[in-house]
């Protein structure tokens, strides 16, 4: 039997205090990108290490991770399932994974910016196109 979601209200409340606007407000950023996006929060607890990231929730379209949001002790994470493919003019999305790239947030003002909306909105875009290979 798989575990049960854990709501994401239930996520938030256990977010340290320092992290959890920006948090909030990436999450914001998300929906007002993409309102009809599934939200499908992780089934995790705040992780022993204070270098591991603890993912809170993910945004999906027809079953298709976009973006999720995480969380460290002292910054927030927008994560790109497909940010490899994701034309970045900005410089902001970090990573060498093969797939996914991401974004550090330090403050609530970082996940509302233009150039975060713009990269979210381009995922959002792709998530209609089959992935790159």
């Amino acid at each position: 039997m798989p575990a049960a979601e854990i709501p994401l209200s239930e996520h938030l409340r256990k977010i340290p205090p320092a992290t959890r606007p920006t948090v909030e407000t990436a999450i914001r950023t998300i929906k007002e990108v993409a309102p009809q996006a599934d939200a499908i929060t992780y089934r995790s607890q705040a992780p022993r290490s204070k270098s591991a990231m603890w993912k809170i929730v993910r945004y999906a379209v027809d079953g298709a991770n976009v973006v999720g949001v995480g969380t460290f002790p002292n910054h927030a994470t927008l994560f790109f399932y497909r940010g490899r493919e994701i034309d970045d003019g900005s410089g902001l999305l970090q990573g060498s994974g093969k797939d996914s790239r991401f974004i550090t947030l330090r403050a609530p003002a970082d996940a509302e910016g233009p150039v975060v909306k713009r990269l979210v909105e381009k995922a959002f875009k792709m998530s209609r196109a089959p992935a790159a290979r």
